[in-house]
């Protein structure tokens, strides 16, 4: 009796539903680790996470900016992180070396790494470039990218002056430190510049010789792919991304009530420019973009071989 009791408070009271239809699920913890301090390209994130779309799919989703950019792969390769914000060429220079990632959506759907010059500067083709200076922050993949740009033209490597500039690209190519930089997200440094009245053009990685690649993805560790709150996640960030292209102002203003410090012109700028390259379906992978690039990875020596693309690459099922 009192059990039956107890049961008919809880259907009357709608906490049933809660407990035995599993259409509300309870909030199971889910770390995300960014590429980077939060910023535009987040955006489908953010909008889920102010939209109640992961508490809807039963997640509590916690979003962490890393102290060290180069760490959130590693984090969910070792098992201290559910996901990580990264990239598909790290993908698979990590991949080859060994780590157990896979990626389980996209974010960002096109390339934003661009080589920049000064718009009023010498530079008109990537010809242009012969005995010139060009700074770099990271070295490897973008040296590969450059070498791509290069051989359009008939040119190496060792036809430009490289310079490591850190991660002060748009500074060092305004002063005057070098001609031109590769690295630069065209969505950023573009409006960085013209913000300073000192505005850049960009050649297109895509339009040089490099096989497309999807710049901003998802990774999960290769032994958590299987478990249902990746594909839940996944589904609400499709949701948070349908809704920005729905509504773009309204999701700028939940975006910038996320964190005040993001109302500014810079952002304001890379929102309106990152917005078209959201990838609508994030779940979904083009099997040959990556097999495409692995073998123009191959081609460029920064990896010898990679394992079948099913070991790093995945497309979720959508939870019924």
């Amino acid at each position: 009796m009192v059990a039956r009791t107890i049961l008919t408070f809880l259907f009357s009271t709608g906490f049933s539903l809660f407990l035995w239809t599993g259409s509300v699920l309870a909030g199971e913890k889910l770390t995300v680790m960014l590429d980077w301090f939060v910023n535009p390209d987040h955006a489908p994130l953010i909008v889920a996470k102010q939209r109640g779309y992961f508490e809807e799919a039963g997640l509590e989703v916690e979003l962490l900016a890393p102290s060290d950019p180069s760490a959130p792969p590693k984090l969910v390769a070792a098992g201290k992180a559910d996901l990580a914000v990264s990239y598909q060429p790290q993908l698979h220079i990590q991949v080859a070396e060994g780590l157990p990632l896979v990626r389980v959506g996209t974010l960002v759907a096109t390339p934003l790494n661009s080589l920049v010059v000064l718009a009023d500067g010498p530079i008109r083709s990537i010809a242009d470039l012969k005995g010139r200076k060009v700074g770099f922050s990271v070295g490897g993949f973008e040296d590969a990218l450059l070498s791509a740009m290069l051989k359009t033209e008939g040119l190496t490597l060792d036809d430009v002056e490289l310079i490591n500039v850190n991660f002060s690209l748009s500074p060092a190519l305004v002063s005057g430190q070098v001609d031109a930089v590769i690295g630069a997200f065209r969505n950023f440094e573009l409006n960085q510049m013209d913000l300073i009245e000192k505005p850049g053009r960009a050649f297109y990685v895509e339009e040089e010789g490099v096989p497309a690649y999807d710049e901003l993805i998802l990774v999960a560790n290769r032994a958590a792919v299987g478990e249902p709150k990746m594909a839940r996640f996944v589904q609400a960030v499709e949701r948070g991304t349908q809704y920005l292209i729905n509504h773009p102002i309204e999701s700028w203003e939940l975006f910038v009530a996320y964190d005040k410090s993001l109302d500014d012109e810079l952002n304001k700028r890379a929102w309106r420019d990152t917005l078209p390259r959201f990838a609508l379906r994030p779940a979904a992978l083009d099997q040959g973009r990556y097999r495409r690039f692995a073998a123009f990875l191959a081609e460029q020596g920064l990896i010898d071989k990679q394992p079948p693309l099913a070991d790093y690459a995945v497309e979720l099922s959508a939870p019924e």
